[in-house]
């Protein structure tokens, strides 16, 4: 945790340039990189800055960022096909269910070269992971439970995707950090990035279970979801909320105490990093990629008096 803490500066150092998507034309004279989601999400504006960024600083390169139509391994996977085709040189990718994924991420790897980002798929040819550790990232969410509920709770979480990596690992780091407390993490409710359904798993778990006390959203969106359905039902403040990334809706509840900290992660150092490696990469520079595959950027907890130096900070990535 203090290496996290001390390692909190890297994030406010590296934010910078506008946020604006990638190019999406294919220049027949430059080598194509492509960072491709999981999925549609506000999340993602920061990896579209952070290639930005890559692609000023490389213009031998053309970049891309890529958004799958929806959330679903075969979409995901056609896009990924479609991009080699095109010839693309590599791609960092966040997958949809790593697990079941594995037959086309190795089809795609001995195609291109293939990098993971945000949930790993270490059983793939994929060359590296740059992202947060998941399983950090989760024992940073029980710390923030344990400081906010010292006498105990029950809670239940929300996320995208059940089968992915990213999600299973906050899962089971949070469920270690609370470990010998009186703090359950009871359910995890999935939703496939549907945010229709985001909010009513919410407002499901709050008839069946009326003795919960905690709810923790482990996707960007599923915090702002709990928000929402917690305020329409009148529940705001009474019970405790932990929250991941920086959706405004999660930042604005963090500063009114309706949420009792968010754990931050750094997409756009992802991107950033991650075009750079995959270029030196190309051509023919291992020395970015560690011997265990892993490049870890550490994940941040906000709390109430972090809101506005973190808020300054996204405004002048955006440009703003």
């Amino acid at each position: 945790m203090k290496q996290l803490k001390r390692n909190a500066a890297l994030f406010f150092a590296g934010l910078m340039l506008s946020a604006a998507p990638a190019a999406v034309s294919h220049a027949a004279d430059k080598p194509t990189l492509a960072f491709v989601v999981n999925g549609a999400s506000d999340f993602w504006k920061a990896a579209e800055a952070g290639v930005k960024k890559a692609q000023a600083e490389m213009p031998d390169y053309q970049m891309e960022l890529k958004y799958p139509e929806q959330a679903a391994v075969a979409i995901q996977q056609r896009l990924m096909e479609d991009l080699v085709s095109a010839g693309v040189k590599g791609i960092m990718v966040s997958a949809v269910d790593p697990k079941t994924q594995t037959d086309g991420l190795n089809k795609i790897g001995s195609q291109t070269a293939l990098f993971t980002t945000d949930s790993d798929a270490p059983q793939t040819n994929r060359v590296a992971y740059i992202g947060s550790s998941n399983v950090d990232a989760g024992m940073q969410a029980a710390e923030i439970a344990k400081k906010a509920m010292p006498d105990g709770g029950k809670c239940i979480g929300f996320v995208g995707l059940l089968g992915a990596d990213n999600a299973k690992e906050r899962i089971q780091g949070m469920k270690d950090g609370l470990k010998g407390t009186k703090i359950e993490l009871a359910d995890v409710r999935g939703d496939d990035i549907d945010q229709t359904r985001a909010k009513k798993n919410v407002e499901d778990a709050l008839v069946a279970s009326p003795d919960v006390t905690c709810m923790v959203g482990f996707y960007s969106y599923n915090t702002p979801r709990i928000y929402e359905a917690l305020r329409d039902a009148g529940k705001l403040g009474q019970i405790t909320v932990v929250g991941f990334d920086d959706d405004p809706i999660t930042l604005g509840g963090v500063k009114e105490g309706t949420i009792a900290a968010t754990v931050v992660q750094q997409p756009f150092e992802w991107a950033y990093q991650g075009m750079k490696l995959m270029a030196a990469y190309l051509k023919g520079d291992k020395s970015g990629v560690p011997s265990n595959g892993l490049i870890i950027i550490p994940t941040v907890i906000i709390g109430k008096d972090d809101v506005d130096k973190y808020a300054a900070s996204l405004k002048a990535m955006a440009g703003k």
